[in-house]
């Protein structure tokens, strides 16, 4: 398998696209930049539960409704060996594991990686109270009164690779890689709670290359977010360039063998100043459009 690189951006609004356990679950956020984050292992549990909805077994799951350690998770194994394991959980193939067994730890280094993705804007959080019908104490006749944090709005941006090198010691398949680009197309929005509507995906990009070694760098250095008004509340007041980003796929041209892709009509891309159809610009190249 060849190395791949991935773009995937997509909008908050009006919601907590990844609480922080250790500030009482408001978003995240680098507070000196105003920029709101999202950590990797948050995209991948997305992903990770869109493939278990499907039918495909993963290895970081619940088990009978009920949260377990590494070691209690390979208790229902049939066998615990490297070719079911890998033949057997798509997660362990794409993302990798450690799974800690007394007489054979097995570990697992996943090709398929991501960095914390961040928002191209500048964020502000929406802090209410909110009020259950349950109270806080038994015998209390109030309801329990807490705090609901929320972002107003975000265009987080993620970046990502492909190992070809990794992809062949976890046996990753070209049909996994299918279905990593539908879960970046459809896990998001199927996977929503209370505090996760209000996510859509807006662009993607998996850009295959020839061979093993290439690596052109994280791909949100090439694009440039315009804001047409103060404060960005939605999609439609935001538009972004991709000129240097098309510039840096068009010099590499003869490295790379397709581009997957999605495009989401929302969201307005520019390149040289005008705007234009992601499939349009990129029409030289191999693409394959994700359904």
């Amino acid at each position: 398998m060849n190395n791949n690189e991935i773009l995937y951006l997509y909008d908050a609004k009006l919601c907590n696209p990844n609480g922080d356990p250790d500030e009482e679950n408001r978003p995240r956020m680098d507070y000196e930049r105003e920029v709101n984050l999202v950590s990797d292992l948050r995209l991948k549990r997305y992903i990770r539960d869109y493939l278990y909805d499907l039918g495909h077994d993963i290895f970081v799951r619940m088990v009978d409704g009920k949260v377990v350690n590494a070691e209690g998770r390979t208790k229902g194994f049939k066998e615990f060996t490297e070719d079911w394991i890998l033949e057997n959980l798509i997660d362990v193939r794409m993302f990798g594991a450690t799974m800690p067994v007394k007489s054979d730890n097995k570990t697992f280094i996943g090709p398929v990686q991501f960095n914390w993705g961040y928002s191209l804007n500048k964020v502000e959080l929406l802090e209410s109270s909110i009020t259950s019908h349950f109270s806080s104490e038994t015998g209390n006749s109030q309801g329990a009164i807490g705090k609901d944090y929320r972002v107003k709005y975000s265009l987080i941006s993620f970046f990502g690779v492909v190992s070809g090198k990794r992809a062949e010691k976890t046996r990753l398949k070209p049909e996994d890689l299918e279905l990593l680009d539908k879960a970046m197309k459809y896990a998001i929005v199927n996977q929503a709670t209370r505090s996760k509507v209000g996510q859509y995906p807006r662009l993607y990009l998996r850009v295959e290359y020839n061979d093993s070694q290439t690596i052109l760098g994280d791909f949100r250095d090439y694009i440039v977010l315009s804001e047409k008004v103060e404060n960005v509340r939605d999609i439609e007041e935001v538009s972004l360039d991709i000129t240097k980003l098309v510039e840096r796929l068009i010099n590499n041209k003869d490295k790379i063998n397709k581009v997957f892709y999605f495009a989401d009509e929302a969201l307005e891309l520019v390149y040289e100043g005008r705007v234009v159809a992601l499939k349009n610009v990129l029409a030289d190249f191999n693409l394959v459009e994700v359904k």
